[in-house]
């Protein structure tokens, strides 16, 4: 029983980090010295030990790429996933405490995949985060410019957006930078692109968040990515399959590159038509390609034989 794993919830917030350990609960700085009081105190349990934090957009990384260093095993999850488990405890209330207990017993009883995070990994992440809150800004800038009439304020608008390209150039040029610096990130991004309608955009995405491209199976990798069908059956009812769930930044870039290639890739283009013409609605069509482009793209990291045409 000693060599038991032993499942820590930590609840992670700007300044803290709320720890529930054998349900006891401690409270340390969410900065260097705070992770590394935590490392040792997970140390001195002497037993397997498996941290379930949840992604609370980036405060979280430091914490994991600190304990991956150290050695500890590590579970990143989805905080919608660990709410819904708490209702369905029965657990509404949400404190820092609670919040680390209900870490814990997820962790336990639902045993989520391990994440492990890399400086490189957290890095990139990091710089795509920034290029899409740039995109998002020049989308609104642009988007609130069509309705200014004072010329002095259509002027700074125009400023404004070319002030947002500027950044978002020289983020780019480091994105680039940051994957020629790393062999593996490299020759990851040389297969990705190797594939007709997969463009630089993809290419980083996937690289930043999907980090577990080509170590996951194909199903795995479709349900990562958003476009895995669930059934909808009851009965003798069966219900149309939708997809769900998944990363939602990457499964609208994957659309993008679904569109290229339902138009450029000679096999995808065919595999599109096809469901066409067996009377599949357009869009229904795309999320196959989508599906079907992903696990393409995760095949080609697999098996360095795997060549697709296109």
């Amino acid at each position: 029983m000693s060599q038991e794993k032993v499942y820590v919830g930590v609840d992670v917030a700007k300044a803290t980090i709320a720890c529930c350990i054998l349900k006891q609960h401690f409270t340390h700085a969410n900065d260097p010295a705070g992770h590394l009081s935590l490392i040792e105190r997970l140390g001195s349990l002497g037993r397997p030990v498996r941290v379930i934090c949840e992604a609370t957009g980036g405060y979280e990384r430091e914490l994991a790429l600190a304990l991956t260093k150290a050695g500890l095993e590590v579970s990143v999850v989805n905080p919608q996933r660990v709410r819904d488990f708490a209702r369905a405890r029965g657990r509404l209330a949400k404190t820092d405490k609670v919040d680390a207990a209900i870490l814990a017993d997820y962790g336990a009883t639902m045993q989520p995949a391990m994440s492990t995070p890399s400086p490189q990994q957290a890095a990139l992440a990091e710089l795509i985060s920034v290029r899409q809150d740039l995109i998002e800004q020049r989308t609104a800038e642009i988007s609130r410019r069509e309705h200014l009439r004072l010329p002095v304020l259509i002027e700074d608008s125009e400023q404004a957006q070319c002030r947002l390209e500027k950044r978002l150039a020289a983020v780019d040029k480091l994105i680039d930078q940051h994957i020629q610096a790393d062999e593996q990130l490299a020759a990851k991004a040389v297969r990705l692109e190797s594939v007709v309608g997969v463009g630089r955009v993809t290419v980083i995405s996937l690289l930043a968040l999907m980090p577990e491209l080509g170590r996951v199976d194909r199903g795995q990798a479709a349900a990562l990515a958003g476009v895995a069908p669930f059934s909808l059956d009851s009965g003798q009812y069966r219900g149309p399959r939708h997809i769900r769930g998944g990363r939602g930044a990457l499964r609208r870039v994957l659309y993008m590159a679904a569109v290229s290639a339902s138009q450029h890739n000679h096999i995808l283009k065919a595999y599109y038509r096809s469901l066409i013409a067996r009377g599949k609605p357009a869009k229904v069509a795309l999320t196959a390609v989508m599906r079907k482009l992903i696990i393409v793209l995760n095949q080609l990291l697999r098996n360095p034989d795997f060549v697709l045409a296109g």
